[in-house]
């Protein structure tokens, strides 16, 4: 069974591919880091998946109605400005209005999905706030209860974790691992390689649009993909609590 399968999707810009024949399928219990440095395409792909960018090539995401993509799909973009100064609560809210009739009120599920999520996130005390009013990882943490709260099989997150403090990262990526082992599936896209070392079960190494390795991370954070991709050398090890990764120094 596959959640998301993606076959030689393209997107040009110009005469330039910015994604460039990419195929990959994602299945329950996965949690998918797709990674690679700025430029890579992984943005550029994350919005072809959902329709948002014309296309060529196959994804069955793309291919639903924009209620049934909401049902099936949560999107976390790049971009965390909340404009209005709505309360959180009221802000996670909007993730169940795919669940809702046209008019209805959120009923007690409702209510469950949006107070689980609020709690994930550690954001129950602030429920009342005006969204306006948190700190940037605050709000950053308001958008993942959000699509927390819209209780889909498969999530798409852009870099969720940048910008929030250590415990924070940790927390996010953690109910990501989690998620998937209940058997969903998110794909997450990351510059901390170590986060993706930890967290992921396999990762996607884009680079100028293509996808370079596909894979569980220590086959993926090799030395010669480190060095090819990103110019880095690091240090990488097994341990009980699981892979632990550091960049280490710039490659000539």
């Amino acid at each position: 069974m596959s959640l998301l399968s993606v076959q030689t999707l393209t997107v040009m810009r110009g005469e330039c591919p910015v994604v460039d024949h990419v195929s990959f399928d994602v299945g329950p219990g996965e949690c998918v880091g797709l990674i690679g440095p700025n430029g890579a395409g992984k943005t550029t792909l994350f919005r072809a998946l959902l329709g948002f960018l014309d296309a060529t090539g196959r994804c069955d995401l793309r291919d639903r109605d924009a209620r049934a993509r909401a049902h099936h799909a949560a999107w976390l973009p790049q971009a965390r400005e909340i404009a209005w100064p709505i309360p959180v609560e009221t802000l996670v809210t909007l993730g169940r209005i795919p669940h809702l009739a046209a008019g209805a009120r959120p009923g007690p599920a409702d209510r469950d999905a949006i107070a689980a999520a609020l709690e994930r996130m550690e954001l129950t005390d602030f429920a009342r706030r005006p969204a306006t009013e948190l700190s940037g990882g605050e709000q950053a943490r308001v958008l993942i209860a959000r699509a927390l709260a819209q209780d889909t099989p498969l999530i798409l997150a852009d870099e969720p974790v940048a910008g929030l403090d250590p415990a924070h990262q940790i927390s996010a990526m953690a109910e990501f691992a989690r998620i998937a082992a209940d058997g969903r599936a998110v794909v997450v896209s990351l510059h901390d390689l170590g986060l993706a070392a930890r967290y992921c079960t396999r990762l996607i190494l884009m680079h100028r649009g293509r996808i370079e390795a596909d894979g569980p991370p220590r086959d993926v954070l090799t030395p010669d993909n480190l060095a090819r991709v990103f110019g880095v050398s690091a240090y990488m090890l097994e341990t009980e609590a699981g892979l632990v990764f550091q960049p280490m120094g710039v490659v000539p």
